[in-house]
């Protein structure tokens, strides 16, 4: 039986946050992974192992969301020049 997981940030969501927006939401998620990495390194429990995987997805996530709209933007600055 498969599991199914719960993103923590859904495409569609990711979808229409604005790159501000985005920014705001890598800095948070990556101090709460910070956070959990702390309590792991100094032999802590984490309530929830798998939230440390899915929190550097979700970051990653973010960031190439943010590179792809950035490229985008370079191109179509590009190809008008």
């Amino acid at each position: 039986m498969e599991r199914k997981r719960l993103a923590i940030l859904r495409k569609r969501e990711l979808a229409q946050l604005l790159p501000d927006e985005k920014r705001k939401k890598v800095t948070e998620l990556r101090a709460e992974l910070a956070t959990l990495r702390t309590s792991v390194k100094s032999g802590g429990t984490v309530d929830n192992p798998a939230r440390i995987r899915e929190l550097r997805r979700t970051v990653a996530r973010l960031l190439t969301s943010l590179n792809q709209a950035s490229s985008t933007t370079i191109e179509d600055s590009a190809k008008e020049s």
